[in-house]
C-alpha cells in the first residue's frame, strides 16, 4: 500500500508539472518528454484493485486477434472531420495523414538512432511552419544530428500527395526494406482506397513531414488546415495552425487494462478555440456583431412596477413562437435594458410603459438604427415576424 501511495504521489505532482508547462508554453518537445514519463508512471501505477473494476469492451463485431480491417474506422473519422469542417464554412482546408509506423522507418533506414527518434521528429513537424534548412539547421546544430543523415530525411519529408506516392515509396528500395515503415504504406493504401469510395480523396495529401508531437500515437496521424481564411480588403492573414487532428493510439487504452490486452483506438478532434477566432475575425472585418443569444426581441420597461405587464407580454409572445426575454430585475433601468441588448445583439426592443398601456400600443425600438415606433398590440407579433424574417447569423 505504501509503494502505491508513493506512486500516486509521483503520478500528482508529474501531472502537476505537465499542466504547468503548458500554462508557460514551454516548448513542445519537453511537454512530450514531461508526459511521456507521466504515461509510464501511470503504466507503473496499474489499476487500484480496491477501487470498482471496469471492463473494456469492443464492439461485437470486432475480433481481438486481428482479423478485421484496420482502416474503416480511419476512413469514417477523417470523413467526419471533413463533413464537419464543411459544414462551418470557414474556407477551404487541407487533411494531411502520416503514418507513425512510415516515420520511424524513415529515421531508421536515414541512419537516426533510436535515441533520436523523437527529438528528430519533433523537429521535422516544424516543416509547416519554416523552411527545410531552418529544420535541418535545428536537427544538426542543436540536436546533434550527422549532416549527411539530415540530407537523407530532407529527401523523404519534403514530398508530398495522394495515393501515387504511396506506390512511389512502396517500390523504394530501401524504405521498401523496413517492416515498421512497409506496414505503414499498406494500411495508407488502403485507406485512400475508401477515402475514394467516401468521395473525400481531393481533401486528403499524404504528407511525409506530418509527425504529431505526441508519443502514443502508433499508426496513421491525420491534421487538417486552412488553405486560405476567409479575408476582407486590409484583414491581416491570420494563422492559426491546424484545425483538426487525430491518429491512431493502439496501444494507449490497454495501458489501463489489468490484462494488457490491446484495445485498438482511433479518434480526432476538432479546434473549436481557433475556429473561433476565424469566425471572429471575420465578423469583425464585415463590421458585424458576434451575437450570443438567438433572442429576438428583449420586453423592456420604461417605468417601475412594470414587471407583472412584461410578464405578460414574453408570454404573449412566447406562445406566438417568438424568441423574446426579459431582464429579471423588478425595476431594471431602461438604459440597462438597452445596453443589454447592445452587447447581447438582441435586434428588437418591446418597450411597455404607462403611456403605452392606455394607449394600447407597444413602443418597438430597432437597437442598432435606434427608430422606435408605436405598434398596436395585437399587430406586434406580425410586426417582429416581419422585421425578423432574415436569417439571424449565430455564434
Amino acid at each position: 500500500m505504501a509503494e502505491r501511495a508513493a506512486l500516486e504521489e509521483l503520478v500528482k505532482l508529474q501531472g502537476e508539472r505537465v499542466r504547468g508547462l503548458k500554462q508557460q508554453k514551454a516548448s513542445a518537445e519537453l511537454i512530450e518528454e514531461e508526459v511521456g514519463k507521466l504515461l509510464k508512471l501511470k503504466a507503473q501505477l496499474g489499476p487500484d484493485e480496491s477501487k470498482q473494476k471496469f471492463v473494456l469492451k469492443t464492439p461485437k463485431d470486432f475480433d481481438i486477434a486481428g482479423n478485421f480491417d484496420p482502416m474503416i474506422p480511419d476512413a469514417e473519422c477523417l470523413k467526419i472531420m471533413c463533413e464537419i469542417l464543411s459544414s462551418l464554412q470557414i474556407g477551404d482546408f487541407l487533411v494531411k495523414v502520416n503514418d507513425r509506423r512510415i516515420l520511424d522507418g524513415m529515421f531508421a533506414i536515414c541512419g537516426v538512432s533510436d535515441s533520436k527518434f523523437r527529438t528528430i521528429c519533433s523537429s521535422v513537424d516544424k516543416l509547416d511552419k519554416v523552411s527545410w534548412e531552418e529544420v535541418k539547421n535545428e536537427m544538426v546544430g542543436e540536436k546533434g544530428l550527422a549532416p549527411e543523415v539530415a540530407d537523407r530525411i530532407g529527401d523523404y519529408v519534403q514530398q508530398h500527395g495522394g495515393v501515387s506516392l504511396v506506390e512511389q515509396l512502396l517500390q523504394d528500395p530501401k524504405l521498401s526494406q523496413n517492416k515498421q515503415a512497409l506496414e505503414g504504406l499498406g494500411d495508407l493504401k488502403l485507406l485512400f482506397e475508401y477515402l475514394t469510395l467516401f468521395g473525400i480523396d481531393d481533401k486528403i495529401s499524404f504528407d511525409l513531414s506530418l509527425a504529431r508531437g505526441l508519443d502514443y500515437y502508433t499508426g496513421v496521424i491525420y491534421e487538417a488546415v486552412l488553405l486560405q481564411t476567409p479575408a476582407q480588403a486590409g484583414e491581416e492573414p491570420l494563422g492559426v495552425g491546424s484545425v483538426a487532428a487525430g491518429g491512431r493510439y493502439d496501444g494507449l487504452v490497454g495501458m489501463f487494462d489489468p490484462k494488457g490486452r490491446k484495445v485498438p483506438c482511433v479518434g480526432l478532434s476538432i479546434g473549436v478555440e481557433r475556429i473561433f477566432s476565424i469566425v471572429e475575425q471575420r465578423l469583425e472585418a464585415l463590421e458585424e456583431k458576434v451575437r450570443t443569444t438567438e433572442t429576438q426581441v428583449l420586453v423592456a420597461s420604461a417605468q417601475k412596477k412594470l414587471l407583472e405587464e412584461r410578464l405578460k407580454l414574453v408570454s404573449e409572445l412566447w406562445d406566438a413562437g417568438i424568441k423574446a426575454e426579459l431582464l429579471y430585475k423588478k425595476n431594471p433601468k431602461l438604459l440597462n435594458q438597452l445596453q443589454y441588448c447592445e452587447e447581447a445583439g438582441i435586434p428588437l426592443v418591446a418597450i411597455i410603459g404607462e403611456q403605452e398601456l392606455k394607449d394600447g400600443v407597444i413602443k418597438l425600438r430597432s437597437v442598432t438604427s435606434r427608430e422606435e415606433v408605436n405598434v398596436r398590440r395585437e399587430d406586434l407579433v406580425e410586426e417582429i415576424k416581419r422585421r425578423t424574417g432574415q436569417p439571424l447569423r449565430i455564434c
